[in-house]
């Protein structure tokens, strides 16, 4: 193949044709991060500069990186986190108050007590499901919410309540807030990356780690449920070593050529730069999803010698992998609906719970031994709870619980966040979040703060309107769940 260097267009097919195995997304993020890590700025004072080097926030911070552990479909805090013991007094009853129903066709007014008992934990008594045992084992170091609130009762909306600050679909990700207002530590990892099952996507997609209005290079860098976890990372074999690097001094050959064309193109010096570090990615990357050399102590702490924890296993000691290199924001997904239990629940979470209690609870420990706790800030919760009363009342091993949005339990462990605490909480039903509510914006108000951001202050001006994360929402910090 012949290239005219003169030909700008035939130059950018070429690049865009030949890109050596580096993904798309990992390449618009090493292709906008200008000169690598240069020296720290102040967002709100400059010009943004829409690159990943490192910024300054507005205070000092308690977390530097955040582990998102997305429980999509709903997780049943009355069977879970949250015991209400008058349901079993009125067991069978019909629910003497008022209840939304996402699903009226199936709904039913019977009240339906948990099957699982509770038990206290730790030295805080927290009372926790048998279904989590290994929870129960590192009570005084989670902060347990049981007043969470989004009021938007589909999941589709309280997902983006809660991922994205507003229930409307096309806003950006919180990691992508993140991302823009903090940048990256890491020379050769994006900033930002989500770990899907491999089962499949969950609800809305990619939406769930997108960019939204925001510049592309803050999304999500996803990472695929098997190997290879990055598709396109190495180039083929025949191409490796000596011919790569002969294409990358082309390359810079061609843009430096273009800059001396073009003065004042400063995203140019950084794309060189950038193809530098491209090679440096191919190694880190590769590193940080190998887990072969993890002691086998540390993989039986995850799960990863049972079938029923290995895969969830092995992603959450990939999260722990990253953030210790320096990623910003991992966000780890079950898949499509997998706690939406409106029917067969009685073996339905247990299943769900055999596979995420174990692992989870290693990361907080893991995390813990490597001292890394107090600087990463663990997320654990869906977008919803569940209703007390029988969803599917067509006998006892195929009854389910309808959504609940207004009333429900996450739980936060590390960053910032007070340890073996418990806040707020539900109705004696458990249907309404009745005392210290927290809202979804009163959650993203509180995560910027813990990274040293104020929610108000962290603008990005789209079409000269100023946007910022909780978009005007009356949003406080929760300021008794800080340590």
């Amino acid at each position: 193949m012949s290239i005219d260097p003169a030909s700008n267009s035939t130059r950018r097919h070429f690049l865009a044709t030949n890109a050596m195995g580096i993904g798309g997304t990992a390449l618009a993020w090493l292709l906008h991060r200008q000169n690598l890590l240069a020296n720290p700025i102040k967002p709100d004072l400059v010009r943004e500069a829409h690159s990943l080097q490192t910024k300054l926030p507005h205070a000092a911070p308690k977390a530097r990186a955040m582990i998102s552990i997305f429980m999509q479909g709903g997780p049943s805090h009355i069977d879970l986190t949250d015991p209400k013991p008058i349901l079993e007094k009125y067991a069978g009853q019909t629910f003497p108050g008022q209840i939304k129903y996402d699903n009226a066709a199936q709904a039913s007014p019977k009240v339906l007590p948990s099957f699982w008992k509770f038990q206290k934990h730790g030295q805080c008594g927290m009372e926790l499901s048998e279904l989590l045992p290994h929870l129960g084992s590192v009570a005084d170091d989670i902060c347990l919410i049981r007043s969470m609130h989004t009021g938007v009762n589909n999941h589709g909306q309280s997902i983006d309540a809660l991922n994205s600050g507003r229930p409307v679909s096309g806003r950006p990700a919180l990691g992508s807030w993140l991302t823009y207002g903090l940048g990256s530590e890491s020379d050769n990892l994006p900033a930002y990356m989500v770990l899907r099952d491999p089962a499949n996507l969950p609800v809305l997609g990619v939406l769930n780690w997108s960019a939204g209005w925001l510049p592309s290079l803050y999304q999500g860098t996803v990472v695929r449920p098997r190997e290879p976890r990055i598709l396109n990372l190495d180039a083929p074999e025949h191409l490796r070593g000596q011919p790569q690097k002969q294409f990358l001094d082309l390359v810079s050959a061609f843009n430096r050529e273009h800059l001396e064309k073009h003065p004042g193109e400063l995203d140019l010096e950084a794309r060189i730069a950038s193809f530098e570090l491209a090679a440096r990615m191919q190694t880190a990357a590769a590193d940080a999803m190998d887990i072969s050399r993890e002691s086998e102590a540390t993989k039986k702490l995850y799960g990863i010698d049972q079938e029923a924890t290995r895969e969830f296993g092995t992603r959450c000691l990939i999260a722990r992998r990253l953030v210790e290199r320096g990623v910003r924001f991992v966000q780890i997904f079950t898949q499509n609906q997998f706690w939406d239990h409106h029917g067969n629940i009685l073996t339905a979470l247990p299943a769900a719970c055999k596979k995420i209690d174990q692992p989870s609870v290693a990361l907080v420990k893991d995390l813990k031994s490597r001292g890394l706790l107090d600087s990463t800030l663990v997320h654990w919760g869906g977008e919803m709870g569940r209703l007390p009363v029988i969803q599917n009342d067509t006998g006892r091993n195929r009854v389910g619980r309808d959504h609940n949005t207004y009333g429900f339990s996450m739980w936060l462990a590390g960053g910032g966040i007070r340890s073996g605490h418990i806040h707020g909480t539900t109705d004696e039903w458990g249907v309404n979040a009745e005392r210290d509510i927290v809202n979804h914006y009163d959650y993203h108000a509180t995560l910027l703060h813990l990274f040293g951001l104020d929610h108000a202050r962290l603008i990005y001006k789209r079409n000269a309107v100023e946007q910022t994360l909780t978009d005007s929402q009356p949003a406080r910090v929760v300021k008794e769940i800080l340590a």
